[in-house]
């Protein structure tokens, strides 16, 4: 093992590969911060560029633009309130707070940081965990995706702590979109109105957009009089160096929500949108002053952004160890690694070693010069955004939603239920409505479902079907983590309440 690293730097460093990592994540971060453009579309697109290439070539090239564009998301979510893929949902919580108070430079070399100590934590688990933690992978089954999809949803009881009951009514809206189209399992055509164009559901991404690129959009457009764009603020001198340091203060949060991204990608079909609000919720309920999340801190985006980038290498763990992609990106990889005659599965780490693992290595050289790629183009993304006038910037914004809608299936329906969920989410949005917990539900939809079907026909077998659900061990952690996550704001509440009567109580005496 310690040979096949050693050789796979003197590949690495040379001229020509710097120079296709470089553009990779170049093309990978112009990809994810253009909402639609998701990182499995960017990845597949590319593919027949590699075709000419040598194999380790072509999955270095698709492995930088695979990380940089779950990073790249990141910059649309800070900057105008959009995430660009679906890992980086969490990040507008707090990202697009901070760009409003005129730290958009801060909030985006935050998330740079925190993506690159993530992105290294999870090719770390990759290159020297990979056998152990995919056997966990594999001890996943129905049962145990669906009290996954409900433990997830009990985070709504965290990202809407301010209003529970509004929450849980956003976090039923995600799930209902969810169920139009065609099920899963059965086969039954579910509130499609008599529209055959909604038989393939609603898309994920285009969901997203109409959730909070639009609504953002219109209240711009409402309040032109009022100088709602992003504030700029006077050039900080040692602003990297400032913020390099006050991210790296917060190990607790980094390596645990790049713990979370790791664990949570190794799971099939969970990946990234998943990762990055589990870690959010676990900074919430960490943290002394949870209140301060959502108004614009640096802990949120922390601990989304360290926790998505993990995802890159924990969903290649069961990719290369089993021949099980984590998430839809990996499942192109492992089209391309059959296509040039490479079988995942343990005769990749024998016969083809110096393939995996100069593949391993080269994600970890592509997380480092994310750095420096992420702050240059951060810097004039974020300057070029704080100076156009909303008649500007609210037509541009319109027209990359529906560019990038319609680039997803290439469907002009998209477009129009893009518009459609933009106009709801516009009103729920002047309802107090937080956008998070309908997300949350239109993600966890698919997974609670598919797991409570299989689950529901796997317990035939049994005297009483439903025990399926109660007899694993892992199912046992995860209902006991689904009611810790479910109880913990009402128990924060009631201390912090405890805390404040007994404070009264000293100063009266």
């Amino acid at each position: 093992m310690v040979e096949a690293i050693s050789a796979s730097f003197g590949h690495i460093f040379t001229l020509k590969v710097i120079l296709m990592i470089i553009a990779g994540l170049f093309g990978g971060l112009l990809s994810g911060a253009l909402p639609g453009l998701t990182a499995t579309m960017a990845v597949a697109l590319l593919v027949p560029f590699t075709f000419t290439m040598d194999p380790t070539e072509g999955l270095i090239v698709l492995g930088a633009i695979y990380m940089a564009c779950i990073y790249g998301g990141s910059f649309s979510a800070i900057l105008v309130n959009t995430p660009g893929t679906p890992s980086s949902i969490g990040t507008t919580f707090d990202g697009f707070p901070m760009a409003k108070k005129g730290e958009g430079e801060r909030a985006i070399l935050t998330a740079t940081f925190s993506s690159a100590y993530g992105g290294i934590i999870g090719v770390f688990f990759l290159l020297f965990l990979s056998p152990p933690l995919a056997s966990v992978a594999l001890k996943f089954g129905p049962p145990e995706y669906f009290w996954m999809a409900v433990f997830g949803i009990t985070i709504i009881s965290s990202l809407a702590s301010k209003n529970i009951l509004k929450g849980f009514i956003g976090g039923a809206i995600g799930l209902l979109i969810s169920t139009i189209g065609i099920a899963p399992i059965g086969g039954d055509v579910r509130f499609t109105a008599g529209f055959p164009q909604l038989q393939g559901g609603i898309e994920l991404i285009v969901a997203l957009i109409g959730f909070f690129c639009i609504p953002e959009a219109l209240t711009m457009i409402a309040n032109r009089m009022q100088k709602f764009h992003l504030t700029e603020t006077k050039r900080q001198h040692g602003i990297l160096l400032k913020t390099f340091k006050e991210v790296m203060k917060k190990q607790g949060n980094l390596l645990r929500s790049s713990i979370l991204g790791t664990l949570v990608g190794i799971l099939p079909g969970a990946g990234g949108s998943v990762a990055n609000l589990v870690a959010y919720n676990e900074a919430i309920r960490v943290s002394k002053h949870p209140d301060d999340f959502g108004t614009g801190i640096p802990d949120g985006i922390i601990a989304t952004e360290a926790s998505n980038n993990a995802v890159v290498g924990g969903g290649m763990i069961p990719l290369v160890t089993l021949g099980i992609p984590g998430a839809p990106p990996d499942a192109v990889l492992y089209g391309v690694l059959l296509l040039h005659g490479l079988r995942p599965g343990p005769e990749l780490f024998t016969t083809h070693s110096h393939v995996v693992y100069t593949f391993i290595m080269s994600l970890f050289v592509a997380t480092i010069l994310m750095i420096p790629v992420g702050v240059i183009s951060g810097r004039l993304l974020h300057r070029t955004v704080v100076r156009l006038p909303i008649r500007f910037l609210a037509p541009i914004i319109f027209f990359l939603t529906i560019i990038g809608s319609y680039s997803i299936r290439n469907n002009v329906t998209d477009v129009y239920i893009m518009l459609t969920l933009g106009i709801i989410g516009y009103v729920l949005k002047r309802l107090d409505f937080h956008p998070g917990p309908i997300t949350l539900g239109l993600i966890l939809g698919p997974i609670g479902e598919m797991g409570f079907v299989q689950a529901i026909l796997m317990g035939q077998i049994l005297p009483n079907k439903w025990m399926i659900f109660f007899n694993r061990p892992l199912s046992w952690v995860l209902i006991i983590m689904s009611v810790l996550s479910l109880g913990w704001p009402f128990f924060m509440k009631r201390i912090a309440k405890h805390w404040k009567i007994k404070e009264m109580t000293i100063d009266e005496s």
